[in-house]
């Protein structure tokens, strides 16, 4: 039997890996400078876990997650989201007592089994971060103005901000009501999955696809915004202001309300027109009440996720990702004696922090020269037995055409005297 990868899931390979590696690399970097610091947490959680911080009704709990009953009995679910295992290694681990507030971020892989298109797969990735333990609205404006700053020094400039308040939960479920008032007698007219919302969780009906049901809310569905409490205004204003203060556009979306049930107040969206229909890179919100439901004290919360899968197809198409560097040495070996001091030499040139390889199939040097061609070494060292009782090796510079006998005891100081001169 030929096997085959799983429908949702896809391999990354050698020639795209680096670049991977570049992104979260440079993420890393970003996020470090802002004194967020890394966490990894389990890739199964309890189901619960899930169900109780996202809600029973939203389609992540109710259609996509990948949820199993282990020989112990237990149930249990691949992770997919990041905020709330986060928030459970927050309480468990006690971290409140290292400071009131913690900056945390992660670069991980999650799963949903959901219909799988571009830049959308059921085993994916994300990088996301989290300030913890603050509720005032400049932490709001830091999550903001740190993605829109990732993405900006990764070179997307047709970035759009989209800013909405849901308030407190006191304010949202007095609008909710307000929501399903206005909204009863024109149920009929929305898609069935909409009708069927209205029973369950009438927030989520913002979330259709449909346009003709997004056309019904603009007509008949009352602002969010408009049901805010006199705090939560203020709160909205503020995060307003800070992002202003920091130089980030935005503009509010009166519809926005996210898909997770544990948002509060501010939520937020940043899109590229070059992702088409399904714009949003990246989106976030205010968490207040969600480690207390988890069992914590209470402690509001802000954070932000974004999709790499989808970052780097934006980055694919405006080409920003430098070239790779590549300074590999290539030792060409034809000998027996000539393999072993080759390995040697290649051993000790590795622990001098050099990237090296030699021909391990006992190739002709004609089949070992082409191979180093295609690996686009930098340099290549041709060892062979007459070199080694002659005390000499060829060192050939591949980007500048040129060779020249080398000692063998000069042999690794002429590769980093070579390697050095390479403009960085």
């Amino acid at each position: 039997m030929k096997y085959k990868r799983i429908k949702g899931t896809r391999d990354i390979l050698p020639e795209e890996s680096w670049k991977w590696q570049y992104l979260e690399q440079f993420i890393t970097k970003i996020l470090e400078q802002n004194n967020y610091n890394l966490v990894r947490t389990p890739v199964f959680e309890m189901t619960d876990l899930f169900t109780r911080s996202i809600g029973e009704e939203t389609d992540v709990v109710s259609k996509e997650m990948y949820s199993f009953t282990d020989k112990s009995g237990k149930n249990l679910t691949l992770r997919p989201e990041l905020t709330a295992p986060v928030i459970r290694m927050y309480i468990q681990n006690n971290l409140n007592q290292i400071s009131p507030v913690i900056k945390l971020f992660y670069i991980d892989s999650l799963f949903r089994q959901e219909r799988p298109q571009k830049g959308r797969y059921r085993q994916f990735h994300q990088f996301g971060f989290e300030i913890i333990g603050t509720p005032h609205p400049e932490s709001d404006a830091e999550v903001i103005q740190t993605m829109v700053a990732i993405y900006t020094k990764l070179g997307i400039r047709d970035l759009k901000v989209k800013l909405n308040s849901i308030g407190s939960r006191d304010s949202r479920n007095k609008y909710l009501e307000t929501l399903q008032s206005a909204l009863e007698q024109h149920k009929t007219k929305f898609c069935s999955t909409c009708q069927d919302r209205m029973e369950k969780n009438i927030l989520r009906l913002f979330d259709c696809k449909s346009q003709s049901c997004q056309d019904l809310l603009d007509e008949f569905a009352p602002p969010i915004i408009d049901s805010l409490s006199v705090e939560d205004r203020e709160h909205f204003t503020q995060v307003q202001n800070f992002l202003k203060i920091s130089g980030v556009d935005f503009e509010v979306d009166k519809k926005l309300v996210r898909g997770l049930d544990y948002y509060t107040r501010t939520t937020f969206e940043i899109t590229s027109s070059l992702l088409g229909a399904q714009d949003a890179i990246c989106g976030g919100g205010r968490y207040d009440h969600l480690v207390e439901d988890l069992g914590g004290q209470p402690t509001p919360a802000v954070g932000v996720a974004c999709g790499m899968e989808r970052l780097m197809l934006i980055l694919d198409q405006i080409d920003t990702i430098p070239a790779r560097k590549n300074k590999l040495v290539y030792f060409a070996v034809l000998g027996e004696n000539a393999r072993e001091k080759a390995f040697e030499i290649l051993c000790k040139i590795r622990n001098r922090g050099v990237t090296a390889e030699m021909d391990f199939m006992r190739r002709s040097l004609k089949s070992q020269m082409r191979n180093a061609g295609k690996k686009e070494a930098h340099l290549v060292a041709i060892i062979g037995d007459n070199e080694i009782e002659e005390n000499r090796i060829i060192l050939k510079n591949m980007k500048l055409g040129k060779q020249q006998e080398v000692t063998v005891e000069n042999i690794i100081n002429e590769i980093l005297k070579q390697l050095n001169e390479v403009e960085v």
